[in-house]
This record gives C-alpha cells, sequence and structure tokens, in this order.
C-alpha cells in the first residue's frame, strides 16, 4: 500500500502491517485438516455462516471436480439417484445454466420450477413447499427476492437448502470468484479486492468472505448506497480477526489504489428498474476505466458476475486480457458442482490441495 494518506470520507477499520507482499496472516491448514471438513446436510444460505477451512474446502473440491472431469475428461456420476428442485422467483442465465447442467453432468435429475410452477408463499407456504420437496428431491436451490424466504425454507426442509441469489446475499456467486483469483494468481491470501459501486448482495458476500481467505477488501460506493450495517460490523469483526484490512470510502480512485482486483455490477438490479435515471446519476464517476486501472497494482485483473451494461465498466477493461469475467462465469458452473457433492456427499478430493 502507498503511503497516501486515506481521504476524511474513508473509514479504514485494519491496516495492513506491510505492503512488500501479498502476505498477511499465516494459513497453517493443511491437507489432513482439509480433508476432514465435513458439510454433508448442511444448508448454504450465506458464507457469514461457514468457517475458514470449510470455504478453502468448497474451493478445494470445486478445483478438483474441474480438474477431473475438464481436464482428464473422467466420468463422475456422483449424484446418481439424485434430484434438485430449482425455484427462480428471479431468471438468470447462469445459475440456471450452471446448476442445471452440473447437476446433470455429475448424474442427477435437475427440476427447473419458475414462479409461474411454484408461488412461493401464494398458493402454498414455504413452510409446506419446504417440507413437500424435502419428500420428493434430494436439495433444493432458491433464486429468490427475500432473504427471509430462503430462511424458512432452510427451517422448514430436512435437506439442503442453497441460496442462488437473495436482496441479502448472492453467496455462489462469491465461490465462482474466488475460484477465478486462486486460478489465475495461485493463492489468495494477502491479495487485495476493490469493489467499486453498489452495497449490494454480492458485495455483502464478499465482505463475508475476504476475510476468511486473507483477502483485504477495499469499498467504494456513492453516499446513500452503503452495504448493510449489520454486514459492515461483522465484516469488521471477521477483518479484525483475520489481520485484514477493510476500507470503507466513497472515491473509487483511493479504494482502487494499490489493488489486485477491481470489481462491479450492476448498478440498477431486478426490481430497481424504476430507480434507474437516479441511480445512474447517483453513480456517475463509478465506471471502471483504464483510468481506474491506473491506480492499481501492475498485476489488476477485473471481475464483474454479469450481465454487465457499458456504463459499469468500459469495452476497453472488459474485454481486455485482465478481464476475468469469461472465467468467471465458467467457474460459476464449477463451484455449484462443487458445492452440490459436498452438501450431498462425502466427496474427498484427489488433486492435492491447492495455495490458499
Amino acid at each position: 500500500m502507498s503511503a497516501k494518506l486515506f481521504s476524511a470520507n474513508c473509514r479504514v477499520f485494519k491496516h495492513f502491517k506491510s505492503c512488500a507482499g501479498r502476505h498477511t496472516s499465516s494459513f497453517s491448514t493443511g491437507t489432513a485438516a482439509l480433508a476432514s471438513v465435513k458439510l454433508k446436510g448442511r444448508s448454504f444460505l450465506t458464507l457469514k455462516d461457514f468457517s475458514s477451512d470449510e470455504i478453502k474446502k468448497l474451493l478445494w473440491v470445486s478445483a478438483d471436480l474441474k480438474h477431473r472431469i475438464k481436464e482428464k475428461n473422467e466420468h463422475l456420476p456422483l449424484l446418481q439417484g439424485k434430484s434438485i428442485a430449482m425455484i427462480f422467483e428471479k431468471r438468470s442465465t447462469r445459475t440456471r445454466m450452471s446448476t442445471e447442467t452440473g447437476f446433470a453432468l455429475l448424474g442427477g435429475h435437475p427440476c427447473f420450477l419458475t414462479s409461474q410452477d411454484i408461488h412461493l408463499g401464494v398458493n402454498e407456504s414455504s413452510t409446506d413447499t419446504a417440507r413437500v420437496l424435502s419428500g420428493l428431491c434430494d436439495i433444493v436451490l432458491a433464486r429468490v427476492y427475500s432473504h427471509s424466504t430462503l430462511e424458512e425454507l432452510a427451517k422448514e426442509a430436512s435437506i439442503p437448502i442453497i441460496n442462488g441469489l437473495s436482496d441479502m446475499y448472492h453467496p455462489i456467486q462469491i465461490l465462482a470468484d474466488f475460484l477465478t483469483l486462486q486460478e489465475h494468481y495461485g493463492s489468495l491470501n494477502g491479495l487485495t479486492v476493490s469493489w467499486i459501486g453498489d452495497g449490494n448482495n454480492v458485495l455483502h458476500s464478499f465482505m463475508m468472505t475476504a476475510p476468511k481467505l486473507g483477502v483485504h477488501l477495499k469499498i467504494a460506493t456513492p453516499k446513500g448506497y452503503d452495504p448493510d450495517n449489520s454486514v459492515i460490523q461483522e465484516a469488521q469483526r471477521l477483518s479484525e480477526k483475520h489481520g485484514t484490512q477493510l476500507v470503507l470510502t466513497t472515491d473509487p480512485l483511493e479504494a482502487a489504489c494499490d489493488s489486485n482486483v477491481l470489481v462491479t455490477d450492476t448498478w440498477v438490479s431486478m426490481g430497481q428498474e424504476e430507480e434507474k435515471k437516479k441511480r445512474l446519476k447517483d453513480f456517475a464517476g463509478y465506471q471502471i476505466t483504464m483510468q481506474t486501472g491506473s491506480v492499481a497494482k501492475p498485476d489488476w485483473t477485473f471481475l464483474h458476475c454479469l450481465p454487465r451494461k457499458m456504463e459499469e465498466v468500459d469495452d476497453q477493461v472488459f474485454y481486455s486480457s485482465r478481464s476475468l469475467v469469461f472465467p468467471e462465469a465458467e467457474n460459476r458452473k464449477w463451484t455449484i458442482m462443487g458445492l452440490m457433492v459436498s452438501l450431498l456427499t462425502d466427496y474427498s478430493p484427489k488433486m492435492p490441495m491447492m495455495k490458499f
């Protein structure tokens, strides 16, 4: 980190001890320790509920499945005879395709349910839906508006529930992001990720995960678009526990300074269309360009969970060699596969553990 002073509108919760390298707190978890981590039967609503070792195990399983299936062309029917109910209140290309094709590739049967097929809490209560699906399938992925819907499903179901996106969190996206960064940089510990955009559900999941992987997080949001205060408090606690830095500012360049990774997302999510004109005005100056990257580390890269709009990032960055958005999108498949296998089986990776 440079000697540049932080501005008055910047909150710094934890500082680096040194910027000579990318290493912060020591991550000494060995292969045997991670191999002993068991996640079978768990629900996956938020990464807040998962420890450092549990997140690393999910990434390891995902990388292992990708290696064995994509690179070695192995046939792994690990979920043969199992089925997944996929509930979608909100449309999605990546979440549907990654889950549906991934579950089928593992030998299972995916069942896609739109809001026309299943009206959660309307023609049947979430409680009843959870109990019915528990007797008909092995796992549920639900992409919903309200996070409380997921909590009710998880409370009443006897099978694992996966958060495919809610208003509060998007944890399956973050698994893909960190697998992509691990593949690109070779390790995660000591990286600095800068979020430039809205204080939304994707950011909330970054905040619940980055410190546990030794990743520093710098966040720039316009005034009035801050992340949820309870998430900030928990991220501050995690930052202090794991010895990482958490910075909140309203200045995009301040957030990008000395960063390895620049990340943004849509400024106008589904359900916010009426706010579009105001939001575009409020986010003026937040577009990620090569000028934004000019203050980042020489090896800086770019992530976006897609779909992308021009106002969020220009073509020069989005289609550049620094952009990891398409490997990131592909990794949605491998990480959801790793997650589903981990929640439904006692699978142990065959490839050596990655360096975290």
